[in-house]
């Protein structure tokens, strides 16, 4: 391949990324609307249901919010019983929080069209595709928090 065919290549990629990327955001925030949350709560109880319980400061870190904008958002989550809050068993003067899990109608309600639709595309793949997915989303996940934390505390000037 020569370099204009891989630049050609990236700059599909690219633009394929970012209409991919605003139909992930839609869809997380149709997802949310089902739910009755809004789309930061949505995706912090989907940080937790990745990691297991946490402290307040470390969901604070996952999801890019402030720890006190991440407690008043813990205390939304306990509120609705989206949430709770347990003692650390390590350290019982700490708290964690954990994810109250969907129930089975909450999650077809919210992720089944998601995951069917995307399912009948993952089975258009084959095996070897499949696993060069599961490849670019091992090595772009560290690649996208590391980016995230270098943005952090680059706001545009007016």
């Amino acid at each position: 391949m020569t370099d204009s065919d891989r630049a050609e290549v990236f700059r599909g990629l690219a633009a394929g990324y970012r209409t991919y990327f605003t139909a992930m955001t839609l869809s997380g925030q149709r997802a949310a609307d089902a739910l009755g949350q809004n789309p930061t709560d949505f995706h912090a109880l989907n940080a937790l249901e990745q990691s297991g319980p946490l402290t307040t400061g470390a969901l604070a870190a996952r999801v890019g919010l402030s720890q006190s904008a991440t407690t008043r958002l813990v205390d939304r989550l306990v509120r609705n019983d989206w949430a709770r809050r347990t003692p650390d068993p390590a350290d019982r003067r700490r708290v964690l929080v954990e994810a109250v899990p969907l129930t089975e109608e909450e999650q077809q309600r919210s992720l089944g069209p998601v995951r069917r639709r995307l399912g009948e595309v993952l089975d258009t793949f084959d095996t070897d595709e499949l696993r060069v997915l599961q490849r670019y989303f091992a090595a772009a996940t560290p690649a996208l928090q590391e980016a995230a934390a270098e943005i952090t505390g680059k706001a545009r000037t007016p």
